[in-house]
């Protein structure tokens, strides 16, 4: 299937095709309960190697914001919307020599050599949760922000940011936005709909972070549908006319579930951004395919072909870094989750995407190789974008 569009299949293939597709991105194993966000308690002896600084690595910190309900029976969050945002703190034991993207999740008997597990959650009011993350933040003034994307929920969404982190060695506390995703198969139209609504919550904590001097960047970084929600909260802030929090941003999107004349629309409102936008893409993300089936067959962004001229001229004319991680493993069976992958890759990305500002030399299109490299695509010569001026 992969390399074929979605239109040369017959209707029946696509029905299937894209059921799937839907089938797959709901996963095998049973889905985590909000029990695993419930503390564990840990032996003496490990819980004190876990604090030393040799076992850095077994450890990371989490804060997360959501606009999610809260389920007080469960202690978790459900899929209702929230009328404010509660924000979290947690900290997890992360299982050592992790060799894929996979999380395990705590049983009724955690064990810490195969499953990532909560050791510390508390509630923190909006002040201090602020001043969390200006403590956390990165030596050069970064901070960074994981919107997930549909078919969510919250504990999944916590320990996909906990897997990132820990991957990617990111200091400090990254933050997790959580939208009130249906968490459901059958939900993509009211996902849609709960990232629409979830737009002046995000531009409020995106906001709230830019407005401390020791804050010089933000990582915006959209997982699919989460691509959505963030350009759409990038838009607002525009149209708010907050340049002083937009000159901040670094906005990265993963496989971006966003039709591409909605894109071209959010980008002709948002105008230049001192920081180009990275999109992160892949041909052959099927997931990418049932959306685009369930969207009347209008084009994905996150399958932008970079091969293609038509695409080359975009990229350089809108001023984007278009990146094609193809060649990165997913483990989803769709092609879909390559970003969680990439961590690993943290550093490398990093260095290519931090805080560069435009100019002709670090727009246009690049491939993302196995060995952790942004090479740039063969119309670019010497590092300098054909045709440029």
């Amino acid at each position: 299937m992969t390399g074929r569009r979605l239109n040369e299949f017959p209707l029946g293939a696509k029905t299937m095709l894209v059921a799937i597709g839907l089938a797959m991105l709901a996963g095998c194993a049973t889905r985590p309960s909000p029990d695993v966000l419930n503390p564990v308690h840990m032996p003496v002896q490990l819980n004190a190697s876990l604090q030393s600084d040799e076992a850095a690595s077994s450890r990371v910190n989490v804060l997360a914001a959501t606009n999610r309900n809260p389920d007080t029976a469960r202690g978790g969050f459900g899929s209702a919307w929230a009328d404010n945002l509660t924000y979290e703190q947690y900290a997890f034991s992360v299982p050592p020599n992790r060799k894929d993207t996979a999380i395990t999740y705590p049983t009724s008997r955690p064990d810490p050599e195969r499953q990532f597990v909560v050791i510390q959650r508390k509630q923190l009011p909006r002040d201090a949760f602020v001043e969390e993350a200006l403590r956390s933040t990165q030596s050069d003034g970064t901070v960074g922000i994981f919107v997930h994307g549909y078919n969510y929920s919250y504990q999944e969404a916590l320990f996909r940011t906990a897997q990132i982190a820990a991957d990617a060695n990111i200091p400090g506390s990254p933050i997790l936005f959580s939208w009130p995703s249906a968490a459901a198969v059958a939900g993509y139209v009211a996902d849609r709909d709960a990232a629409l609504s979830s737009r002046s919550d995000l531009d409020s904590l995106v906001t709230s972070l830019s407005a401390s001097g020791k804050v010089k960047r933000i990582i915006l970084f959209g997982h699919s549908m989460g691509g959505f929600l963030v350009m759409e909260t990038v838009r607002q802030l525009k149209l708010q006319h907050r340049d002083d929090v937009i000159d901040k941003l670094a906005v990265i999107l993963a496989a971006p579930d966003i039709d591409i004349d909605v894109f071209r629309s959010q980008l002709k409102d948002i105008g230049r951004m001192p920081i180009p936008i990275s999109l992160l893409v892949s041909k052959d993300d099927r997931a990418l395919v049932a959306s685009s089936f369930i969207a009347g067959e209008r084009a994905r962004v996150g399958r932008l072909d970079i091969d293609d001229p038509v695409i080359r001229e975009a990229a350089l004319k809108e001023r984007l870094r278009v990146i094609d991680i193809t060649s990165i493993q997913a483990s989803d069976g769709l092609g879909h989750d390559r970003y969680a992958s990439l961590a690993k890759f943290g550093a490398q990305l990093a260095s290519f995407e931090s805080g560069r500002r435009s100019s002709a030399g670090d727009v246009g299109a690049y491939v993302f190789d196995a060995a952790g490299a942004a090479v740039a695509s063969p119309f670019r010569l010497a590092g300098r974008v054909v045709g440029s001026q």
